[in-house]
């Protein structure tokens, strides 16, 4: 592994029963994601490409092979140890935003790093600060409901980097927004990534946000090859 690598997949299979039958979904995935990487996964619906991220993220284990930090195997870790390393080095995107409803846009920011034990002063200041980088200081108080789905997915994009992660997954990340919005998004993800350095890794059907992303592979037969 490189010194700029952050995240490795060595040989990762996934599968999963149904039915009584064994359905293979990762056929043996290799993926280095790299400092600052900007990487788009694209492929047909039911392929396997979220059940890919959330391998990678380390939310579900492969069938076989590895998911490397350096030369350690992440997943020999114990789940109380992992949840850690994984609240501290990966954020996450979804396609839903998954926000409390009854707590602030501040509040929800904060969460993962009070999760982390960091003390409230300092969630706040974080909160604050990337609020204020998303555009979104004025509506720090409001809750959910009460704001726009684009501004309810820079709130989750706000809580998915309070931790500073090596890694952002965004799983669909604007498939419930309109064209405006989704743009609004795609410019944010970009830039963010470039300011941050944090290492970026997409699945979406958006054909124009996937040409955007430095290295644009796609998920067929359960492996990943580079878009032709």
């Amino acid at each position: 592994m490189s010194d700029e690598s952050v995240l490795r997949l060595e040989a990762v299979h996934k599968s999963f029963s149904h039915l009584g039958r064994e359905v293979r979904v990762l056929g043996g995935v290799d993926l280095e994601i790299r400092r600052g990487a900007q990487i788009s996964i694209v492929g047909k619906s039911g392929v396997g490409k979220s059940t890919l991220l959330h391998v990678a993220g380390t939310l579900d284990p492969p069938s076989r092979g590895r998911v490397l930090w350096g030369d350690r195997d992440l997943f020999r870790m114990s789940e109380p140890e992992l949840a850690r390393w994984r609240n501290r080095r990966i954020g996450f995107v979804f396609q839903f935003h998954h926000l409390l409803p009854e707590f602030t846009a501040r509040e929800n920011v904060m969460l993962p790093a009070l999760i982390a034990g960091r003390p409230w002063v300092e969630a706040a200041r974080r909160a604050d600060a990337l609020l204020e980088r998303l555009g979104l200081s004025e509506r720090a108080t409001h809750r959910p409901g009460e704001l726009s789905g684009g501004e309810q997915q820079r709130v989750s994009l706000g809580r998915a980097l309070v931790m500073e992660p090596d890694i952002l997954f965004a799983d669909e990340p604007t498939g419930n927004l309109d064209e405006r919005t989704s743009e609004e998004i795609h410019e944010l993800l970009v830039r963010l990534n470039r300011d941050l350095g944090t290492a970026l890794v997409l699945v979406t059907h958006n054909a124009a946000l996937a040409r955007r992303m430095e290295t644009r592979l796609v998920l067929t037969e359960g492996l990943l090859k580079p878009c032709e």
